[in-house]
């Protein structure tokens, strides 16, 4: 059975995943720092809630990265 012709497409791609990666991430690491900016000028009465709607922001980015990655 013959092997199916590389297509340079898949190289270019590839390359590129790692790089989506990275803007991924740092997309992420910004809204983490404005947000704990803004929650640090309303004080710690608001603090509790939310964190806890970052922390599951973030991890529904995580997910959604995991679960695309292993498409």
């Amino acid at each position: 059975m013959a092997t199916p012709p590389t297509l340079a497409a898949d190289a270019v791609l590839g390359l590129l995943v790692p790089l989506w990666q990275w803007v991924i991430g740092i997309l992420v690491l910004v809204t983490v720092v404005v947000s704990a900016r803004k929650l640090l000028m309303r004080g710690p009465s608001r603090m509790g809630g939310a964190l806890l709607l970052a922390g599951g922001a973030v991890l529904v980015l995580t997910a959604i990265s995991y679960i695309m990655e292993s498409l």
